[in-house]
């Protein structure tokens, strides 16, 4: 037997500086990021710098943020627009450029990004310009189209109403306050139970310096004609008009904080599914409020401007409400009100092996940004196919997504035995929950976190559906907000690469 003494000693310092420089490297990175909001009423971005460090369990591909710096934050842009519904993309990329030059940064020295588009930018034409802008950073960046109920949840976080939740062991509703719609969000120990949205908003009317309207939202049409008069561009909205608009426009808004049944205007007004039902259930009842949006910045008094729209008058219906005990929850200041978004996207590469996975046309390899559906089964409902379709259609529709037209990632883990039932019955319930993206080239992707992911693949293709197009890849560890590029596969070693992007708030 042999005692095996290693010294560092005769290493010089310059060696043994490289030699704790190569150590450090393998387990940590350093990147330098943006995350880019574009909204219907306003348009903001900000610079950060990420260190990412590798999981220290097992053997883990998985890296997380250890640590985030906000380098350098823009003014916010009222968003430009060439028409009523069509936004400036000229002016907006003028926008970006410029931040890019203040903030002394070029965009080779940016690392990745995150471009998140939300109300009216989502629609097509817009979509297609503001894509443009960014169509040299392809690679390195991720849009995230953020309907209702993504917008929510991004809100929570970005509020740090989830970090606030989880810290504090509470039940936090946050209520965010765009130009055009209210989302709401009950958290409770960090956890989202339900989101919903309300078309109500601080940007819904817009009036110029004669007082003439030059923007009205469908929303602020309803609730005119709820009050029995009509708006109309270029006209002059009465103080007296103005004042019951705005004080009917908070009704409905306070009565979803409150929990309360919404009235007839209300439920025209909403958007999305209500939220969990709090009054029958005190386990969901907020401990406190939290608010964030355009309006939070008037709640907070961090903002004294006036924008020519209704965002101070809203802030102050919430306020008179919270003052005279309408809304009964003590009110949290979650840190951040307009700029609750995403300060960028942490990125890195993984290789996966190729001797556990399956992959049905490997030709049509790579993709790109393929947004990732995070499911949580429990060990009983991976046995049920039905349970196993109710929880995928809800985790799908949860991010805002079209099984029938948009490309994502199925993720989930895996931690019982491999079973043939239980995988036969997830299998199943994948296939029943998503028919129309297992015919879609590439085929759908499922990322497992465990050793199924060929045999999984195998089960859907050899004995639930032939025809199925499939890529299935096993000890990948991934979660909601990321978004994934899967590579070529290289042969012959029959390694696929993975570039996972995470949305970092």
């Amino acid at each position: 037997m042999h005692d095996f003494l290693f010294d560092h000693a005769h290493l010089d310092p310059n060696d043994q500086d490289a030699v704790d420089a190569a150590i450090w490297a393998e387990d940590n990175l350093e990147i330098t990021t943006v995350g880019i909001d574009i909204g219907s009423s306003t348009s903001h971005l900000m610079f950060g710098r990420l260190h990412l460090r590798r999981l220290a369990t097992g053997l883990s591909s998985r890296f997380v943020t250890a640590k985030r710096t906000v380098l350098w934050r823009s003014p916010i842009l009222l968003t430009p627009y060439r028409s009523d519904t069509l936004i400036d993309a000229e002016a907006l990329g003028r926008f970006i450029r410029d931040c890019y030059a203040e903030a002394g940064l070029t965009s080779g020295a940016v690392d990745s990004g995150a471009v998140i588009l939300t109300g009216v930018a989502l629609t097509r034409p817009n979509a297609r310009a503001i894509a443009d802008l960014f169509a040299d950073e392809a690679g390195k960046f991720v849009c995230a189209s953020a309907g209702h109920h993504l917008e929510a949840v991004m809100a929570a976080h970005g509020s740090g109403t989830v970090a606030l939740s989880r810290r504090n062991s509470a039940t936090l509703l946050n209520v965010d306050i765009g130009g055009g719609t209210c989302k709401f969000s009950l958290v409770r120990d960090g956890e989202i139970l339900g989101n919903a949205a309300l078309g109500v908003g601080g940007r819904l009317i817009v009036e110029d310096e004669e007082h003439r309207l030059i923007r009205i939202e469908e929303s602020a049409r309803i609730v005119a004609r709820d009050l029995g008069f009509a708006l109309s561009l270029g006209a002059v909205l009465p103080r007296t008009d103005r004042e019951r608009l705005v004080r009917r426009m908070a009704g409905p808004l306070i009565d979803m904080i409150r929990g309360a049944p919404l009235d007839e205007l209300g439920r025209s007004l909403l958007l999305t599914e209500k939220l969990p039902d709090w009054r029958r259930d005190a386990d969901l009842v907020p401990a406190a409020l939290t608010f964030s949006g355009g309006v939070a910045e008037f709640m907070f008094e961090r903002e004294k401007r006036r924008f020519g729209d209704i965002g101070a008058d809203l802030a102050h219906e919430l306020q008179h409400a919270l003052a005279h005990h309408r809304i009964e929850a003590p009110v949290w200041d979650s840190g951040q009100g307009i700029r609750a978004t995403v300060i960028g996207a942490a990125q890195f590469t993984v290789q996966v092996s190729g001797n556990t996975i399956l992959i049905t046309d490997p030709e049509r390899l790579p993709v790109r940004n393929l947004p990732v559906v995070a499911c949580r089964f429990e060990a009983a409902a991976m046995a049920d196919p039905a349970a196993v379709e109710d929880i995928v259609r809800s985790a799908v529709a949860g991010a805002d997504l079209d099984p029938g037209s948009d490309s994502f990632a199925l993720s989930f883990s895996w931690r019982e035995e491999p079973l043939h039932a239980h995988l036969h019955a997830l299998a199943s319930g994948i296939c029943a929950a998503l028919p129309e993206a297992l015919r879609r080239p590439p085929g759908l992707a499922l990322l497992i976190d465990g050793d199924v992911g060929l045999t999984l693949g195998r089960i859907i293709t050899t004995e639930i559906d032939p025809a199925a197009k499939v890529i299935a890849i096993d000890s990948v560890q991934l979660s909601q907000f990321d978004y994934v590029d899967i590579g070529a596969v290289a042969k012959p070693a029959k390694v696929v690469p993975l570039i996972i992007k995470s949305l970092v708030f």
